[in-house]
């Protein structure tokens, strides 16, 4: 079993910064690609960020400046740190893994419960 646990959310001015962290835990030996997705309501979900497990990096355009991506492969954590923040950042932020070995078994494209992010004054 693996589970995915976000954590770092909340309320925050705009202007302001967060840190958002994400652990998967379970009898772990690789995770691959891991990410975070954002859903606004009354959006669809959409990609923010991702790294694999040997540091390339990918980001949405509206990420690039002002959210970092990161992960440590011994806690099987990833980060994403979010600077400059917008009202139209605010949205619940999910975290994935899209293939992770588990127990020698494979399992593909696992989900965190969410993070509410709210940027407001």
């Amino acid at each position: 079993q693996v589970q995915l646990v976000e954590s770092g959310g909340g309320l925050v001015q705009p202007g302001g910064s967060l840190r958002l962290s994400c652990a998967a835990s379970g009898s772990i030996q690789r995770i691959y690609v891991m990410g975070w997705y954002r859903q606004a309501p009354g959006k669809q979900r959409e990609f923010v960020a991702s790294i694999t497990g040997g540091g390339a990096t990918n980001s949405a355009e509206f990420a690039l400046g002002r959210f970092t991506i990161s992960r440590d492969n011994a806690k099987n954590t990833v980060y994403l740190q979010m600077n400059s923040l917008k009202p139209e950042d605010t949205a619940v932020y999910y975290c994935n893994a899209d293939k992770v070995i588990v127990a020698g078994t494979w399992r593909f494209d696992l989900w965190g419960q969410g993070t509410q992010v709210t940027v407001s004054s």
